[in-house]
């Protein structure tokens, strides 16, 4: 693998799975990682996250039961993949990243789940930091990250 490193934030994650404004920059991004010129990276807290967003789409019935059990085996089973083919890396939540994400609450007064995908994206030294929220996006330039706002806001 010789490509870039990115990180993507649930907003980013899911526009993989559905379609929304920003789907394409986000499949164009899986497919460049599973030629090897990309390298993907997420927080292991991300996948949590997603499969919480499908189960809400579910209970609100934007979603089948058969659309959420397909979109949620495939986003696992992607995972998987991803990661065997070492175009995927799936940062753990420890102390140190909790710690740096900690000050951003207070920094920033933003929700911790906001600040973890900062301090993880830096912890992975990612090249670029892609979301579709636009505060989370200003807070990562400020933070120092490349930052790409994903359609929304």
């Amino acid at each position: 693998m010789t490509g870039r490193s990115v990180y993507l934030d649930t907003s980013a994650i899911l526009k993989r799975y559905l379609d929304e404004e920003g789907s394409e920059v986000v499949k164009r991004l899986f497919m460049d990682a599973y030629r090897g010129e990309v390298k993907l990276t997420f927080s292991i807290w991300n996948i949590g996250e997603v499969i919480g967003v499908l189960d809400k789409r579910l209970r609100r019935g934007q979603l089948s039961k058969e659309e959420f059990d397909f979109l949620k085996k495939g986003f696992l089973a992607e995972i998987k993949r991803l990661t065997r083919l070492g175009v995927l890396e799936v940062v753990p939540v420890h102390s140190l990243i909790l710690a740096d994400a900690w000050k951003l609450i207070e920094k920033y007064h933003l929700y911790q789940a906001d600040t973890l995908q900062i301090a993880s994206a830096k912890y992975a030294e990612a090249g670029s930091f892609y979301t579709a929220d636009g505060r989370l996006h200003r807070v990562a330039i400020e933070e120092g990250l490349n930052s790409i706002l994903l359609g929304g806001e």
